[in-house]
This record gives structure tokens, sequence and C-alpha cells, in this order.
């Protein structure tokens, strides 16, 4: 997408395929603001990324009017609260909703995400660990979506953005590795959700190719479960 126009000048420094970009697409995309993505290489970051975000030096970075933005929640709440006007309200406007929402983000991002890469990159009964412990953790989360069609009520919400994001690389995680997270017999609402998300116009339009998604985790999950080669 273009990046400048009545938004002003947006630019995002990420890859296609990281899940927090993905994040920050779907906010993006869910308020129709229009900006340019910098494909960025990891193995060879840009100076713009280095200069943009030079604590932690990592992906994705949102610049608006040349004001750099880092981390990915907290670029997704810079973009509601910079485009309140445009709908839908991805944040709620009651600040106990808020309260709750953002302790969800929190573990996802503290809990659900550290058992989700236990199962990426373990073997055996420490990978069969990290599942058990990822499906507990979707199970809590499946409780607190009890009785609404997403996260955020009848519109997508802050959960549902940093749940969501990381949906393509949590089914792709499930096919490299063979297992099974989101499992539709004990997650039956959360099964629902994920179809549901995932067809929603502003989200389908940003997910990750799942063949390549596959091929770059392959890639990845073989370095770590390889056996060490002597001198």
């Amino acid at each position: 997408m273009e990046g400048c126009g009545e938004d002003g000048q947006v630019k995002l420094l990420g890859v296609a395929y990281s899940p927090f970009v993905v994040r920050v697409r779907i906010a993006l995309a869910l308020k129709g603001i229009h900006y340019e993505l910098i494909e960025e290489n990891i193995q060879n970051k840009s100076e713009l990324l280095l200069q943009s975000n030079p604590v932690h030096k990592k992906i994705p970075v949102l610049i608006h009017n040349g004001k750099s933005v880092c981390e990915s929640m907290i670029i997704v709440q810079y973009i509601e609260e910079k485009w309140e006007k445009k709908a839908p309200n991805v944040v709620p406007k009651d600040p106990y909703d808020q309260s709750i929402a953002r302790f969800w983000v929190a573990f996802i991002d503290d809990k659900f995400i550290p058992s989700i890469l236990g199962v990426f990159k373990g073997e055996g009964e420490e990978k069969q660990k990290a599942v058990e412990e990822s499906v507990a953790n979707l199970v809590l989360l499946e409780e607190a979506l009890s009785g609404k069609g997403y996260f955020g009520g009848d519109e997508i919400g802050l959960v549902d953005v940093a749940l969501g994001g990381l949906l393509a690389t949590v089914q792709t995680i499930e096919r490299v590795t063979d297992s099974v997270i989101i499992d539709t017999q004990k997650l039956p609402l959360l099964s629902t959700w994920v179809h549901k998300f995932c067809k929603a116009e502003g989200v389908k339009e940003v997910l990750p190719d799942p063949a390549k998604l596959f091929e770059f985790l392959s890639e990845i999950r073989a370095k770590f479960t390889s056996p060490p080669t002597g001198n």
C-alpha cells in the first residue's frame, strides 16, 4: 500500500510472515490506514530499522510522519488512539473493559507465546509438555470468549488482534511439529472464532502465505532439532 495521504506518511518496517507484524497490519487494515510496508532482512537489518528502534533493534516499527513507535501491541494502541474517529474501535472505551482486554493481551504475550515457542523448539516429552501447556492457556482464553462472537464483543477488539495475529504461525507450528494445539473438541468456541476471524475483512488480506510460512518455519525448526555436528 502507498503510505502517504490524508493519514500522513505511514511506514511499517517488518516482514510479512512475522506474527507481530501481522498484528499491526490487521489494526491498520481495520482502520483503513494506507501505509508502506518496508520489508526488512532480519539477518542484515537496515540502518532505518536500527535508527528507528535503537533499543531492541526488532520489528515491527511504525513510522508515522517521521516518528517511530515500537512493539506490536503498543503500535496497535497507538493506531487506535491516533485514528480514534475511524471505525472500528479496537480498544474499549470503558476503563474497566480496557483493563480486562489489556490483561488478556499480557496473558497472550507472557504465557501463551512462550508455551507455543516451547512446542516449536521442543522434541519428545518436552514438546508434549509444551503442547499441553499451550492448550491449557487456550482453554482459559476460550472461557474469556464464552458468549461472544469476538473477544471484543460484536466486533474485533484488542484481544482478537493480539491472538489473531499469531494464528497463521500457530497453525503452521501445528503442521511443522505434527501437533494439535487448537483442538476443535477441547476448544469448540475458539475453533469457531479462528474460522470467523481469519475470514474477516481486514484480516484475510494481510495473513501470510501458508506455503511460504511453512517453508520458513520448517527451516528454523530443523536448526533447533538437528543434532550437533562434531569438529
